[in-house]
């Protein structure tokens, strides 16, 4: 199983954000999404998921379908006011087993507790998702992804507005899962988390600029190199 990109560009109003990337993610990887900001990682991400539609080439999953793949947005693009429960919310991530209207067993509901447990909010199960914290949220929002049981999670910023504690909380849960089997691919801007939990680093500046072990990746020829690709899309940002 593997999430494979074939020569993708991905435009908005022909302006591509991502430009003719080829990359394999091979399963029980962890890789981290890093580059600067306006880089194309969240896009990346989102063509991944079939969120945005390729300009040229293609995304495959192979041998896989797409209740294998977990997928956590950034936090502003979740709607915190719906009406809904903790444990509601983790729940949903039953969706592939039980559909919009099935409910849920017992042992079912024993995963989600368990979930829930993983990430310290076993004990806000019935709180209002609304009077949620950012960083409870996310740890709710990470729960969802576990129950999921999915072979691959992938996870756009999801430690923004998170405070430090949740955030290597739920690092040691990705790194846990990692050991488990699970494929981690994460867009991440912080260096330090970079290097201390993802053992590969794609590195993208609108265009592929390196990928591999993490401590090559991230050298500083070649964080100048994309540092310099990105300031030049600005300028030229057209696909040829």
């Amino acid at each position: 199983m593997s999430i494979v990109l074939e020569n993708v560009t991905v435009s908005y109003q022909s302006r591509p954000a991502v430009h003719h990337v080829d990359m394999t993610f091979p399963s029980a990887c962890m890789y981290a999404i890093f580059g600067p900001n306006g880089a194309g990682k969240s896009t990346m991400l989102k063509a991944i998921m079939g969120l945005l539609p390729c300009s040229t080439g293609a995304v495959r999953w192979q041998n896989m379908q797409r209740r294998d793949i977990a997928y956590l947005p950034q936090q502003s693009d979740v709607d915190r006011s719906q009406p809904m429960s903790v444990f509601e919310l983790t729940a949903m991530g039953l969706w592939y087993e039980i559909g919009f209207f099935g409910g849920v067993n017992a042992a079912q509901r024993q995963r989600v507790q368990a979930a829930l447990n993983r990430v310290e909010m076993g004990d806000f199960a019935h709180r209002a998702i609304s009077e949620l914290s950012n960083g409870q949220f996310q740890r709710v929002l990470l729960a969802r992804m576990l129950v999921q049981d999915a072979k691959f999670l992938l996870l756009d910023e999801p430690f923004n507005a998170v405070d430090a504690k949740t955030t290597y909380a739920l690092l040691e849960v990705l790194r846990q899962e990692n050991r488990n089997g699970k494929g981690i691919v994460a867009v991440l801007h912080d260096y330090e988390q970079v290097r201390a939990y993802f053992p590969h680093t794609f590195l993208i500046a609108r265009e592929k600029v390196a990928c591999g072990k993490t401590e090559d990746v991230l050298c500083d020829e070649l964080l100048l190199k994309a540092n310099a690709l990105a300031h030049a899309a600005e300028d030229d940002a057209w696909c040829e």
